[in-house]
């Protein structure tokens, strides 16, 4: 199955379902009314009633064709948003930074961040160097903590695309910045579609190509397979010692950055997943400059 968020108008977004080789409205599946939240439909229970539901009235339904072009965000409003730094090798190397040996590097980013598929990218004045960084996510299906890594399909709902942007200047001067320096508004895009995990096995995930995509050019491409942590052990990792809740995301990585400038059109493209694409302008003139800590200092 596959989920996305359509976009009515700027504050009207709808959830659109895909099952029997068609898109449906899920507000036009009995019971389903007023379902708002992504999360409410990924539970081993809930996703079975939902099959349900759209198997029983699959000849009721009217088709409709979502513009995943312009699909909001999959992430529910709210929901955290952890990213694993430098699991691939490449972009260590992007970064002239040694790999984790314990675990991955980790950030946890506010999901104002977040913007729909097409939607601007805006360089902040407060970075020189800002990077685009095509990425897997897994999306989580049910609260759980402390997860061994052989049950990692158990808590996970399904995949979907992620582009992470880093104002990557700011983190080579000192890498404790990297929340702030992943935290700018319109850097995080994660849709357009989650598909979820019963249509691919073990080694499908591996094999799904991941690409960071410049003005048509690819800059960086990789599969889960040339991962330093895998999947397993992401789950393991994030959900250690803290809570996950329905609808987390866990970001696993870039398998290299682009360097973006106004006038850019970015994409992060996973192979049977989907493509988010995003075109790339200067942040608009604010009223008062917000301090970098890479410019006025390091702080504690």
């Amino acid at each position: 199955m596959r989920i996305t968020r359509t976009r009515t108008s700027a504050a009207d977004h709808r959830i659109a379902v895909h099952r029997h080789d068609q898109w449906c409205d899920l507000s036009d599946v009995p019971g389903y009314a007023h379902t708002t939240r992504i999360s409410d439909l990924l539970g081993d229970t809930a996703s079975r009633e939902l099959t349900g539901a759209l198997d029983r009235h699959a000849g009721a339904l009217c088709p409709v064709q979502p513009a995943l072009d312009l699909a909001a965000t999959v992430v529910d409003p709210g929901a955290d948003i952890w990213g694993a730094g430098l699991n691939y090798r490449r972009h260590s190397e992007d970064l002239e930074s040694e790999q984790p040996r314990s675990g991955p590097g980790s950030y946890l980013r506010p999901a104002g961040c977040l913007i729909g598929n097409g939607d601007h990218i805006e360089l902040p004045r407060q970075s020189r160097r800002v990077t685009a960084e095509a990425e897997l996510g897994l999306v989580i299906k049910t609260t759980c903590k402390n997860v061994e890594r052989t049950d990692w399909r158990d808590v996970v709902s399904g995949v979907t695309a992620v582009l992470d942007m880093t104002a990557e200047d700011v983190i080579r001067e000192n890498p404790r910045h990297i929340p702030w320096a992943k935290g700018f508004d319109t850097f995080c895009s994660v849709g357009p579609v989650l598909v979820t995990l019963d249509e691919f096995s073990d080694d499908d995930l591996a094999a799904l190509r991941i690409a960071t995509v410049r003005n048509g050019e690819t800059i960086a491409a990789a599969t889960p397979a040339d991962m330093k942590f895998g999947l397993d052990r992401l789950v393991e990792y994030f959900s250690a010692g803290r809570t996950l809740e329905a609808g987390t995301v866990i970001c696993t990585g870039t398998p290299g950055a682009a360097v973006v400038n106004a006038g850019d059109t970015v994409q992060a493209d996973v192979q049977d997943v989907g493509t988010l694409t995003h075109p790339v302008r200067q942040q608009a003139a604010a009223r008062q400059e917000a301090r970098s800590p890479a410019v006025h200092g390091e702080g504690g």
